[in-house]
């Protein structure tokens, strides 16, 4: 649900990278200060437990 005055973040693309290792983005994680970093799935898998742990938001989308 979006609230009114809440920014959405785009989709992702194919030009969109992971900023681990250069992969195509498949995972947003959105940090509680707002910030955001990329992941391929396979960085997002190795870091799905610490992203719970830190209650970060995590936006999933093929990229295209």
């Amino acid at each position: 649900m979006t609230m009114p005055g809440t920014l959405t973040r785009p989709e992702l693309t194919a030009s969109d990278r992971c900023d681990r290792c250069g992969a195509a983005a498949q995972v947003r994680a959105v940090l509680p200060s707002g910030g955001e970093l990329l992941f391929c799935g396979h960085h997002a898998r190795a870091h799905e437990a610490k992203f719970k742990e830190l209650s970060i938001d995590v936006q999933t989308g093929a990229a295209v």
